[in-house]
């Protein structure tokens, strides 16, 4: 039976290009995304270029979707062999932390942390009983722990972007410790830039190429031993 990928939070850039290359590289891709027809336009470019794919809408950020997702992934396709997490929320909820009410802030975690924790719970099972397994997590540089990334984050009103980064930058470590005796590979890229085309790229400024994160999740996950590496 082929592996399949599930590519959750789909959309122009990193996740494309994530899709692009594990489908080249003989995967089946389940594209994960709440735009019914940008995934179904995925999934015809990737069919164009030889790839089986298939769309799955969901909410990312409410469990009960994610678990319903992930089981019609499975009917569909079988289990999954690799979980790709580029989904994020709202870089302008809870923005300034001075003003922010809590509902707001709540809800920074609700993909970044409640998503993806309801998606590794839901796609568990498969990765156990899979041959190289992996949990692939994509991450932005906003995360970092640095006085200059701090004072960016203010600058521009997005704290509530850096607090939700690092809570999944540690969830990754955190996966990967629990996971690693069950053979499961847990591993981040953090991006600590603007990926061309994707939907952070509104002036056309954008200076990382999407293929090259997609060729280092690649790279990561044949290798199987880096834990974090850094795209800028």
């Amino acid at each position: 039976m082929a592996k399949t990928i599930l590519v959750a939070g789909y959309g122009p850039g990193i996740s494309t290009a994530v899709a692009e290359r594990f489908g080249a590289e003989g995967f089946q891709v389940a594209l994960v995304a709440r735009n019914a027809e940008r995934l179904a336009a995925g999934v015809k470019s990737l069919e164009a270029k030889g790839a089986k794919a298939a769309a799955f809408p969901a909410d990312l950020g409410d469990p009960a979707s994610v678990r319903a997702m992930v089981d019609r992934v499975r009917s569909t396709l079988g289990p999954a062999t690799v979980l790709e997490w580029t989904a994020y929320g709202s870089g302008q909820t809870a923005g300034d932390f001075t003003t922010a009410d809590a509902a707001a802030i709540r809800s920074l975690f609700d993909v970044s942390i409640v998503g993806l924790v309801a998606a590794v719970q839901a796609v568990l099972p498969d990765l156990k009983k899979e041959k190289d397994a992996a949990i692939l997590v994509t991450n932005g540089g906003a995360g970092y722990v640095d006085p200059g990334v701090d004072a960016m984050l203010v600058q521009y009103g997005i704290m509530g972007l850096g607090v939700s980064n690092a809570a999944k930058h540690k969830l990754v470590g955190l996966l990967a410790e629990k996971l690693k005796a069950d053979g499961i590979y847990v591993a981040e890229i953090m991006v600590a830039g603007t990926v061309k085309g994707s939907d952070f790229d509104q002036a056309g400024r954008g200076t990382i190429e999407p293929s090259v994160v997609a060729g280092k999740f690649w790279e990561m996950y044949t290798a199987r031993k880096e834990l974090r590496a850094k795209i800028a």
